[in-house]
């Protein structure tokens, strides 16, 4: 219920629990004030007493509805019975004197909230209408035929008005309960929708977590590999080289063979560096994800020769570091695919962040004019390297994203690296 409804809750509280104080005082003030001087003293001693009885009993009633559940404004046997008595004092007071019709006329204002049942309730409006015509056709009882030709059409007229009124607050009545119900359903709704956004981030956390220790392992498992395949086998290469040089006498093929084993040591070191850089990407130590792509552009531009353009759009925000570290190595992936395969004159990385999180997400595109190729007749990448597609697209999946390819021979190529918004911590 908003407070509007409130306000207006307690106003209607105030109008029947204190209106039939003040049409009884209305009726009292108007009715003493027009009687006349000469009347008989039983006609003034009953008016007297009917008016005692009258504010007796609303004040009995008005310690009733204090007491009942819900303010009495729930129908009931009581109600009616103080509807009755209420009606019958407002009757003989009126056949008294027709002022206090005023006071009869509380009965059009609480027969919802007193009777249980609409036909009831009706009777009980038709009763006061009754008693206020017959006060507006000139007092009761009817005395002439003049008065009853009045009050028919009187009658008709009040309870036809009471109706119609009544007709109209129940159906106030049954929409303010069916706002009521619709407003406390969309509460639930929409508590139950911010614990489905709220299990959503945590479950969006908690996956960002595993993919990140999926990550470690994997980085592991490759880092492992790379020793392998390349330092582990470059020191075995220079062992070989060095065991030569210590066999043989020959000036000349032991200056060869040194030469050979520095050239193995020189592409060894490379390797170790190249490694230690993919496994903790220096470029994000003191700069933020856009800064370090920007620095990183820029300087595979430089050392290419090729045309290289880095652009960022939307609102730009430092991402969790296990997330902006796989959009660097995909850059730097990307990249070194276009300088040793793609033969293009210009390259463009785009960083785009959309919406806000936890649904937000980051889109990483890098498009180069170079020969292009067919995705769908790319060899298994071997040990001596390759396109390195699949692994661009492991990286991206182990943080819940997604890498789709767009080429074709002749056309050029176009990456794009899809991730979630995850904040950095």
């Amino acid at each position: 219920m908003t407070t509007v409804d409130g306000q207006i809750d307690r106003r209607w509280d105030q109008l029947h629990t204190w209106g039939p104080y003040g049409l009884l005082g209305i009726s009292v003030v108007l009715a003493f004030a027009s009687a006349d001087p000469h009347a008989p003293a039983a006609e003034w001693y009953a008016a007297w007493s009917l008016t005692g009885a009258a504010l007796a009993l609303q004040l009995c009633w008005h310690v009733l509805r204090l007491r009942r559940p819900g303010g009495g404004r729930t129908p009931s046997r009581t109600g009616t019975a103080y509807y009755v008595v209420r009606w019958a004092l407002a009757f003989a007071l009126t056949w008294i004197a027709p002022f206090f019709a005023f006071y009869a006329a509380s009965g059009y204002m609480d027969a919802d909230e007193t009777i249980p049942g609409n036909r009831w309730q009706r009777l009980g409006l038709f009763a006061s209408a009754v008693t206020v015509a017959g006060a507006q056709a000139g007092g009761l009882p009817l005395r002439s035929t003049v008065q009853w030709i009045l009050f028919v059409p009187l009658v008709v007229a009040n309870s036809g008005l009471q109706m119609v009124v009544a007709h109209l607050t129940e159906q106030e009545t049954r929409r303010s309960r069916e706002r009521t119900a619709t407003i406390t359903e969309l509460e639930r709704t929409n508590t139950a929708l911010q614990q489905a956004l709220d299990e959503n981030a945590a479950l969006h956390a908690q996956l960002v977590v595993q993919a990140r220790e999926a990550g470690v392992a994997d980085e592991r498992r490759r880092l492992a590999a790379e020793i392998h395949d390349t330092i582990a086998q470059g020191l075995a290469g220079i062992i070989a080289q060095l065991q030569v040089v210590i066999n043989t006498p020959d000036p000349e093929q032991a200056e060869d063979h040194v030469g050979r084993a520095l050239a193995l040591a020189r592409q060894s070191l490379g390797e170790a560096r190249r490694s230690v850089h993919n496994l903790a990407p220096v470029a994000l130590e003191h700069d933020g994800l856009p800064e370090a792509l920007q620095k990183t552009v820029a300087e595979w531009g430089e050392r290419t020769g090729i045309r290289a353009e880095f652009t960022v759009t939307g609102t730009a925000e430092q991402p969790h570091g296990e997330v902006a570290a796989t959009l660097l190595r995909i850059v730097q992936e990307a990249l070194s695919n276009a300088a040793r395969h793609a033969r293009a004159s210009r390259v463009g990385v785009t960083l785009s962040y959309l919406g806000d999180f936890p649904g937000g997400e980051v889109i990483l595109d890098i498009r180069d004019d170079g020969v292009g190729f067919d995705p769908l007749a790319l060899p298994a990448r071997s040990r001596a390297g390759g396109f390195g597609l699949d692994g661009m697209r492991a990286r991206a999946e182990r943080i819940a994203g997604s890498l789709t390819v767009e080429s074709e021979p002749g056309l050029g190529t176009a990456l794009s690296a899809r991730v979630p918004l995850v904040r950095h911590e």
